[in-house]
């Protein structure tokens, strides 16, 4: 079976989380620590860098991270077109090695800044709706038209850029694999549906390969009914009140990240 990567980095708090959504697909999952270097990335037909505070957000949220020698091996993982997921502060070590959008090679041109909220500022723990974005991407193959709830937990999530080409491109469509929407799919925006304030409502971005997907969002904390709570609506809001005891474990909107991640191995 395929063995999939999930990465530890020091300050890491969702790997085992991951690991098990990661294996309810399927998939064969295994942790492996940064500090053995690129040879934690032998055999992977996957990788996913988890969520979490790697190095304690020192600086700005994930940089430290995307300077370990591991991410050279990463990079060179993606050339080859290995998927690649990051979760939250994944998403945030991908975006600081440019590894997304990815427009140009290694470049980094886009920042995901502190969150941008009416009244508060800093952590911010909620459930969201995102929809499928206009870029392919392996990892959002399963998603339709319908908006889906998935929760967040962050404190720097706001995608910018100081780059008017890369503006112009995001604005566009280009990279962008997952948009923030109020509950029935309209594009959020402004606070709470946007929750961080992204341009473009912008809640994941891919690669123009689409191997690579950065969400702030943490599908691992919805890939089972149980996880979903009812004030988020809908059918799987609703849904919560016709379940049983078997059911509860049956799959929550988060699986589908994981299940396109199989089929597309």
């Amino acid at each position: 079976m395929l063995n999939v990567v999930v990465v530890q980095f020091p300050g890491v708090n969702c790997e085992y989380e991951t690991l098990r959504a990661v294996e309810s697909a399927g998939l064969r999952g295994e942790i492996r620590r940064w500090n053995a270097g690129g040879r934690a990335l032998e055999n992977a037909a996957a990788i996913v860098i988890p969520g979490g505070f790697s190095y304690q957000d020192r600086i700005r949220a994930g940089v430290v991270a995307a300077k370990d020698p591991l991410l050279d091996a990463v990079m060179t993982a993606i050339e080859r077109g290995v998927p690649v997921l990051g979760i939250c502060n994944g998403a945030q070590i991908l975006v600081e090695s440019g590894a997304v959008p990815g427009f140009e090679t290694g470049k980094v041109e886009v920042a995901l800044a502190p969150n941008r909220m009416v009244d508060r500022h800093g952590y911010y723990c909620t459930w969201v709706h995102v929809r499928k974005g206009p870029a392919r991407c392996v990892f959002t193959e399963f998603m339709d038209a319908a908006p889906l709830p998935l929760p967040m937990a962050h404190a720097e999530g706001r995608l910018a850029t100081t780059l008017d080409d890369v503006r112009a491109r995001l604005e566009r469509g280009e990279g962008v694999a997952l948009v923030y929407t109020g509950p029935t799919g309209e594009t959020a925006e402004r606070f709470p549906e946007n929750p961080n304030g992204s341009i473009f409502a912008i809640a994941g971005l891919t690669n123009p390969s689409g191997n690579v997907l950065a969400l702030m969002p943490h599908p691992e904390r919805a890939s089972w009914r149980h996880q979903v709570p009812r004030h988020v609506g809908g059918d799987w809001g609703r849904g919560r009140d016709r379940l049983d005891r078997e059911s509860l474990f049956a799959p929550g909107p988060g699986a589908g990240f994981f299940t396109s991640l199989r089929k597309a191995l």
